[in-house]
């Protein structure tokens, strides 16, 4: 079996791809984020093309590439689709497996399809392509205008790529910020309980979201009408990874009786005690219970 060269290229590419989300050094380097890029847009689009359509005279290189970034786009969601009904679901090791898969198998499709059509088959003349290129680069029949004028080009082209990869593995640092929400009894953003008789308890659910990029301590505390109350449980010193969720109900029975009493719930940040970070309210009646003495 013979594997013309674009498509020995779209098979290292495949399985470097593979090994780069394996192998343990590379799992967060840069070069993973710099394959896994043509893995998802490209590679098994190209692949399905080459497949469809061996033929020398099917299309032509532009024909070729555009359609292989757009097979690349219907292709991944479809396979994502499909693993959604598998025990492995939607995750990183699934997908790229299935996707290497695909591409495997549309790469030995399009060998077999282009052993039967020989001297017809497409193929990608690498090799001229270099050698055109050196020469319009090099060719002493050129004029010195004509040499810098090329120069200055493939120098624009190589500032260009090494901009793009920079973008694509440098994270973007977006703003950061910290989640802070109540729910009700129920987890949802509705129906707390708000009119209470004596003794009873106002029970919510308290949501951090630590958005803030670094692991970031946080305090809570609750007032009524600007007076501390004690909160059951431990909730001073609340340690949060980087994008790590914190949950917890919140039962508090208020001591005292009143209409629309301020219930505040304060989130502080490190050790400012003084500033609140976040400042949520719930306003609330407590009525004496009927028929008490």
């Amino acid at each position: 079996m013979t594997f013309q060269a674009d498509l020995k290229v779209i098979t290292i590419l495949a399985l470097l791809t593979g090994f780069s989300i394996i192998v343990p050094p590379l799992i967060d380097s840069p070069i993973r984020m710099i394959l896994a890029i043509p893995m998802v847009l490209f590679i098994p689009g190209y692949a399905l093309v080459a497949a469809l359509f061996p033929g020398k005279g099917d299309l032509d290189g532009i024909e070729r590439i555009a359609l292989s970034f757009g097979l690349s786009i219907a292709v991944v969601p479809l396979i994502g689709l499909l693993l959604n009904y598998t025990p492995w679901g939607i995750k990183l090791l699934p997908v790229l497996v299935s996707l290497t898969v695909f591409t495997l198998a549309m790469v030995l499709i399009a060998i077999h399809r282009r052993r039967a059509l020989g001297g017809n088959a497409f193929t990608v003349p690498f090799r001229q392509m270099y050698t055109s290129f050196k020469h319009e680069m090099l060719t002493v029949q050129d004029t010195r205008f004509d040499r810098m004028l090329n120069v200055i080009l493939a120098s624009l082209i190589l500032i260009l790529v090494l901009t793009l990869a920079y973008v694509v593995i440098t994270p973007t640092q977006g703003e950061n910020f910290t989640e802070f929400y109540i729910l009700g009894s129920e987890g949802m953003a509705e129906d707390y309980n708000t009119k209470l008789e004596a003794g009873e308890s106002v029970d919510v659910i308290i949501g951090i979201v630590n958005h803030e990029s670094t692991v970031t301590n946080y305090s809570l505390q609750v007032y009524l009408d600007d007076k501390p109350e004690d909160i059951p449980g431990t909730f001073q010193h609340i340690s949060l990874n980087p994008n790590e969720t914190w949950e917890r109900p919140l039962s508090l029975v208020p001591d005292d009786t009143g209409n629309d009493m301020k219930l505040q719930y304060l989130l502080y940040k490190e050790d400012n005690m003084t500033d609140p970070y976040g400042d949520l309210r719930l306003w609330i009646t407590v009525t004496e219970v009927e028929g008490a003495i």
